[in-house]
């Protein structure tokens, strides 16, 4: 049976396809984000990220994807809150978000991101996925929290979002 909502699925036994991160190098009143070139959301604005690979922790992926994405090492890092995915083709996403205080390095465009330190309050979210908004500014508070989404495709077709 497919969702309507988020409420219909059984999160308690839901597994996930792919397991991938986000970090957001968030400092002196902006945040490092990318408009991504290339894979799920291309086009999109978001945090350098991606899926972890064999092995790794969702902390060390992060750091990985941001230095391999941006040129650019976070520190400080802290993982600010988890998001559930699911579409309506089947695909699972578990995304671990982490916050950054600071880096290290030079940042460069590469061939899958184009970076952006942006003024915390112009985030484009009518660039971003639609869930963006929902969490983001929770983030940016230092709320810890969990949101579970349900896509078709690119579009949201339901959310709850719970702090803790």
């Amino acid at each position: 049976m497919i969702p309507a909502t988020v409420d219909e699925i059984d999160w308690a036994k839901w597994q996930p396809t792919e397991f991938a991160n986000l970090c957001f190098v968030i400092r002196d009143g902006q945040i490092l984000l990318i408009r991504k070139k290339r894979g799920l959301g291309a086009g999109k604005i978001n945090g350098p990220g991606g899926r972890l690979e064999k092995g790794e922790t969702a902390e060390q992926s992060a750091i990985r994807e941001t230095q391999e994405e941006v040129g650019v090492t976070p520190t400080g890092l802290e993982q600010a809150g988890e998001l559930f995915f699911e579409f309506l083709d089947g695909y699972k996403l578990h995304v671990a978000v982490f916050s950054a205080r600071d880096c290290t390095g030079t940042l460069i465009e590469t061939d899958e991101a184009n970076p952006m330190w942006v003024k915390i309050k112009d985030i484009p979210y009518h660039e971003m996925w639609q869930d963006d908004p929902h969490w983001l500014p929770l983030v940016l508070q230092r709320n810890k929290f969990r949101g579970y989404f349900l896509f078709d495709v690119e579009r949201m077709l339901s959310y709850r979002v719970d702090c803790f």
